[in-house]
């Protein structure tokens, strides 16, 4: 439970950063609402998960997804390119998160 509580503060880490950008500074209405729930759920959702998990996986593994999930739907959404030294970088992030998965003592 502990780890979907996890996943589910980093869908919401992304979703608030992609509804700031489309919020033209907080000067568009709808998406700077969803930016402020996407972080106050965020945040609510790490909270949640930190209660059963190590703080520094825990939380390297929330930047994580971010860092991915920001990245991948810049690229979708707002045509940002990427040099392939940035896409290795990317690709090295995931490997952690995994790898941070897989060696967690918590279950």
């Amino acid at each position: 439970m502990q780890w979907f509580l996890l996943i589910l503060a980093g869908v919401f880490e992304v979703a608030w950063a992609i509804a700031m950008k489309y919020s033209n500074g907080f000067t568009v209405l709808i998406p700077s609402v969803i930016t402020v729930v996407g972080y106050i759920a965020s945040a609510v959702f790490l909270a949640l998960a930190l209660k059963h998990l190590p703080l520094g996986t825990a939380y390297a593994m929330w930047t994580g997804f971010g860092i991915v999930g920001t990245t991948v739907l810049g690229v979708l959404l707002f045509n940002e390119r990427l040099s392939i030294p940035q896409v290795i970088c990317v690709i090295l992030i995931v490997i952690g998160i995994v790898g941070l998965k897989l060696l967690s003592p918590s279950e």
